[in-house]
């Protein structure tokens, strides 16, 4: 694979993020070479990347607005502008927060400090998941924000070639400054929501981080394993180089089972767009009706793999049901269920490239859970591999 690369950000900004994202090995040392000053990586690289989630966040919430348990809404304009602005420019802020953590860190690890290539490092790192904020503009979709974690990577990958750390320490370093990261996001949440009239606060304690067994330990958030971690961003450099192709739609409808317990299937469909593949599947059973979706979504089921190093967790529950986000033997798993409408949601990536989701009406979610597990996995480890 050919990747293209900018002299700098006063060049081709497409191809220094493509060049980044697909080869960052290749690309760090070419950007520790360069000289540009830090203001116009700022403002020719950082400014308009930055912009990207926080302007399909807004567009997405007046477009499409929001819903949960069948209630749907649109937040006013001026809450939601006011919400993406400040999102914003805090973001631009944290950028030289991080910047000068990443520096004063650097020695610490036997690297050498650096506040320009400090700064570039962070900048860079960005890139991912400043570009994983485009995901904002549909918010159904906006779960898939989560390949923007291989913006770690891409930091530890960055971490030797920018700050002469000794590649025996790169990842230590990245996890402290990851916990800074993560500390600065809730910070930032919070400062945020209190512009668009949400305010919540918490408490923290120091984080620790464990260099001989492997993990990192965040008070209130859990505790990571570095090795997954590490592992998910090879897997995810892997696929990237492996110009993966994706299943043929007519072999994964030959998945869809023509019946599930009591329900019946009554259409099916598949397509191909770009990079993926899907089949979609219909069921009925008196006046209950659910779909069954198979979709191969080829690399960035490598970038949600990161989702499950970092153990993404979320739960939220009232009366009228619940909404559950896991990591269950390794698969991402999001659960949803209405409890006074009966309808819902199951949904796990599998394989680190396929999607399979039940939603829909159901006497239960056991109904949709049964769903899913319908597919026969082995198959598609298969397609997987073909």
């Amino acid at each position: 694979m050919t990747v293209e690369t900018p002299a700098g950000p006063g060049g081709d900004i497409a191809a220094r993020a493509k060049a980044i994202i697909l080869k960052p090995r290749d690309e760090w040392p070419v950007i520790a070479r360069e000289t540009t000053p830090s203001g116009e990586v700022f403002t020719r690289y950082a400014v308009p990347l930055a912009a990207i989630g926080p302007v399909a966040s807004f567009l997405g919430g007046q477009i499409f607005g929001y819903g949960a348990f069948g209630i749907s809404f649109r937040p006013s304009i001026m809450g939601s502008l006011s919400i993406a602005v400040g999102g914003y420019i805090l973001s631009l802020v944290g950028i030289f927060v991080l910047s000068f953590i990443a520096n004063k860190l650097a020695a610490s690890f036997g690297g050498e400090s650096s506040s320009r290539n400090a700064f570039k490092l962070v900048v860079y790192s960005m890139t991912a998941s400043w570009l994983a904020g485009i995901f904002s503009l549909v918010p159904s979709l906006s779960l898939l924000g989560i390949v923007g974690l291989y913006s770690f990577y891409l930091f530890y990958v960055g971490a030797a070639p920018m700050m002469k750390v000794p590649g025996e320490k790169a990842l230590t370093y990245t996890i402290v400054t990851v916990i800074c990261a993560i500390l600065l996001y809730f910070v930032t949440a919070a400062i945020v929501g209190a512009i668009g009239g949400m305010f919540g606060a918490s408490s923290w304690d120091s984080p620790s981080v464990s260099e001989g067994g492997g993990s990192i330990s965040i008070p209130g958030v859990g505790t990571f394993d570095t090795d997954k971690i590490e592992q998910a961003g090879r897997d995810m450099e892997s696929a990237i180089e492996g110009n993966v192709t994706a299943a043929a739609p007519a072999d994964l409808q030959s998945l869809l089972p023509a019946s599930i317990g009591a329900y019946q299937r009554v259409a099916v469909e598949s397509a191909r767009a770009g990079p993926g593949s899907t089949a979609e599947g219909t069921y009925e059973a008196g006046d209950r009706r659910f779909t069954l979706k198979i979709a191969d979504i080829t690399i960035a089921g490598a970038w949600a793999g990161m989702a499950t190093a970092f153990g993404v967790e979320a739960n939220r529950e009232d009366a009228d049901g619940y909404e559950r986000t896991s990591t269950v033997d390794g698969n991402l798993v999001i659960e949803k269920w209405d409890r006074s409408a009966g309808d819902g949601k199951f949904a796990t990536i599998v394989g680190k490239r396929f999607i399979i989701e039940a939603e829909g009406d159901a006497a239960s979610i056991d109904e949709l859970k049964a769903a899913v597990a319908s597919i026969d996995q082995g198959k598609l480890a298969t397609l997987g591999k073909s």
